[in-house]
């Protein structure tokens, strides 16, 4: 005797026995993937949920709101650039940073952090402002600063350039060409800003 399977609509996906850690992880993981997919605004907590392999109260429990779910996912994945090595030149150790800094506009976590920065609202947007600060704006101008510094030692660079505006050169221009020119930022356009822009900024 045959048996016939009843069709009744199609299969609920896969719901993965997981807790602890390795659930939260897979969740957040499940964020920046959708933010990377459909953007802030196609984000849903049961899409999340459904990419984790979990049921929507899980991910409820954990976190009460997509702004709280997602600013965690991008307090965990937002990379770090770390300290710029010390190349024998104003030129070179900018050069090198803008290249670290673009890789990191372009990692998962810089992708998922531009997502949200063009698509949410005002209100949102105002709950990713302090760790925006934090995890990305003072670090980059920290590290600018650093080798701003490191060149006027070496008398590459006037003693007064210090400021916040030169430290915000640079990462402003990536992003109004990431943002406005709509294609993405290579080598020769890291060249230029520091050819053109910074280091004739800098010169004594």
């Amino acid at each position: 005797m045959i048996m016939r399977q009843e069709a009744d609509g199609p299969a609920k996906p896969a719901v993965l026995r997981r807790r602890g850690s390795v659930l939260e992880r897979a969740i957040l993981d499940a964020a920046l993937e959708q933010l990377s997919t459909v953007g802030w605004a196609g984000l849903t907590m049961e899409g999340v949920a459904a990419g984790a392999q979990t049921g929507k109260a899980a991910v409820y429990r954990r976190w009460p709101s997509k702004q709280t779910l997602v600013a965690d996912a991008l307090n965990l994945s937002i990379p770090e650039v770390g300290e710029v090595p010390d190349l024998g030149s104003l030129r070179e150790d900018l050069l090198s940073l803008a290249v670290r800094m673009r890789d990191a506009m372009y990692s998962p976590g810089g992708l998922a952090l531009r997502s949200v920065l063009d698509e949410c609202d005002t209100d949102a947007a105002h709950l990713f402002h302090e760790m925006i600060l934090r995890r990305v704006v003072e670090p980059a101008q920290q590290l600018i600063k650093a080798v701003v510094r490191r060149g006027i030692e070496r008398g590459e660079v006037r003693a007064d350039a210090t400021g916040d505006i030169v430290a915000d050169v640079v990462p402003a221009l990536m992003m109004y060409r990431a943002k406005l020119g709509g294609r993405e930022i290579d080598e020769a356009d890291l060249v230029e800003a520091v050819d053109q822009v910074m280091v004739p900024l800098l010169r004594p």
